[in-house]
């Protein structure tokens, strides 16, 4: 391993026991952007969760980002490679110089509107797959930013950051899983074609001579599906499938839109 390697190992070390003990999203974060900023040196740090109804975007310093920074990102933010990279590219740990120089950043139609109010001139950003919110795959965007003051990020810091990013993205993978499948889609075809019919009124019998199986495979095609559907019998596996089948019922008066 080279001396930065090695040295982008050390700093990550805090960093990583943190993410060891993680069992919650909302306290792991608040206690992770600090170490981030020991294991990424700089003046501020933005954790961008996306999308994500229920975790917001969070910064060091908490005051970091205006509204009307916010917005003027919101509105100019295609323009600029660097994020793009981020949003909708790879997003590997890349620093802004390697994109663009100071005159190209500077010149950005965002840059005095987004960046220069929070004096980040100098940025290192990664995004990795965080799980899953809302049902819908999730990643989260880290950027850290020095002042006009400081030095660039450095291949050590670089370094640093992809060592961070397949952790944080195992770990966020943990903590935010796919939300179980809804029992219909658990439901096999076969089992699914023996609910219909016993919905339809059919015994099982008559079940097992229309789809030419046995009825003691129809009996196993019903155990399981009463499992599935967490239901104790006939009846109830019946009116679950029949309910499944007509979907959400239509928008009363008092609901229409």
């Amino acid at each position: 391993m080279s001396a930065a390697a090695e040295a982008g190992l050390r700093r990550i070390l805090s960093v990583v026991d943190l993410l060891i003990d993680a069992v919650d999203e909302d306290t792991l974060v608040p206690a992770l952007l600090p170490l981030l900023l020991g294991a990424l040196p700089g003046d501020s740090v933005i954790w961008s969760p996306r999308p994500d109804p229920v975790h917001p975007l969070r910064t060091l310093p908490d005051d970091l980002l205006s509204q009307d920074v916010l917005d003027a990102f919101d509105r100019g933010w295609w323009c600029d490679s660097f994020v793009r990279h981020t949003r909708i590219g790879s997003g590997t740990p890349l620093r802004r110089s390697a994109l663009q120089t100071p005159g190209e950043f500077h010149a950005l139609p965002v840059y005095a509107d987004v960046y220069r109010p929070f004096g980040a001139e100098r940025q290192l950003a990664m995004s990795f797959p965080a799980g899953y919110a809302a049902g819908a795959p999730r990643r989260v965007s880290v950027v850290v930013s020095r002042d006009r003051h400081g030095s660039d990020f450095s291949d050590a810091d670089v370094a640093a950051a992809h060592l961070l990013r397949t952790r944080l993205s195992r770990v966020l993978g943990r903590l935010a899983p796919p939300a179980p499948a809804p029992a219909r889609d658990l439901v096999t075809r076969r089992e699914s074609a023996v609910l219909g019919l016993l919905a339809d009124g059919l015994t099982n019998q008559q079940i097992a001579h229309r789809l030419e199986i046995s009825p003691r495979t129809v009996d196993k095609h019903l155990e399981h599906a009463y499992a599935k559907l967490q239901v104790a019998g006939r009846v109830a596996a019946a009116n679950a499938w029949l309910m499944r089948e007509a979907g959400p019922p239509p928008p009363g008066p008092d609901h229409a839109a």
